[in-house]
């Protein structure tokens, strides 16, 4: 059995979507972590009966916020960290702290259009193979190994509004699969 902990800064639909399928299984989600005080996620754990920590980066170091963050993941025992909107950028050294055990998901095919805004940038390019990317995070923006990509063609005639439902109904089923698999194959 292992032990998942979610980050997260905003609506948290995607923590939702990880938390109703790894909940179904051996392993155990013991805490959801957001940078953001209102952030939708706090409500979704309350509903879920997940722990949540509310860990600020505003008016204090990277480095600090991460030490609070670091005291977290060693009490709860976590053994696999899954991004899920998370909209901070962590510190190298943290990221070698936990490497290959953070997991990140991105609305493009990597390696095009890394960063934020990337479903805009897909959309503008006149791609027709557009789609998500899990991988596993490194020092670098959205360049960490590849663990899976999904994808799907559209027509030239869907409104970029289509193609975000697209890309977030991917990520709904793509993410929470890998991700029990990871923990699946933890240890």
């Amino acid at each position: 059995m292992a032990r998942l902990s979610v980050f997260t800064s905003g609506n948290g639909s995607n923590f939702q979507a990880i938390a109703e399928r790894i909940l179904k299984t051996k392993h155990t989600i013991p805490c959801m972590i957001c940078d953001r005080k209102k952030a939708y996620s706090f409500e979704r754990a309350k509903n879920l009966v997940i722990n949540s920590y509310y860990v600020p980066y505003f008016g204090k170091t990277k480095e600090s916020a991460e030490e609070e963050i670091i005291g977290i993941i060693e009490k709860e025992k976590i053994d696999i960290i899954a991004l899920a909107g998370y909209m901070r950028i962590l510190s190298p050294e943290f990221v070698e702290r936990y490497k290959n055990r953070i997991v990140n998901i991105h609305p493009s095919l990597l390696p095009k259009y890394p960063g934020t805004h990337a479903i805009e940038k897909s959309y503008a390019s006149g791609d027709m193979e557009l789609g998500v990317t899990v991988h596993y995070v490194d020092k670098g923006m959205d360049t960490g190994p590849i663990i899976r990509q999904e994808s799907f063609t559209r027509n030239r005639c869907e409104p970029i509004e289509e193609i975000e439902k697209k890309i977030h109904n991917l990520e709904y089923a793509t993410y929470p699969e890998v991700i029990e698999k990871l923990l699946d194959s933890y240890k």
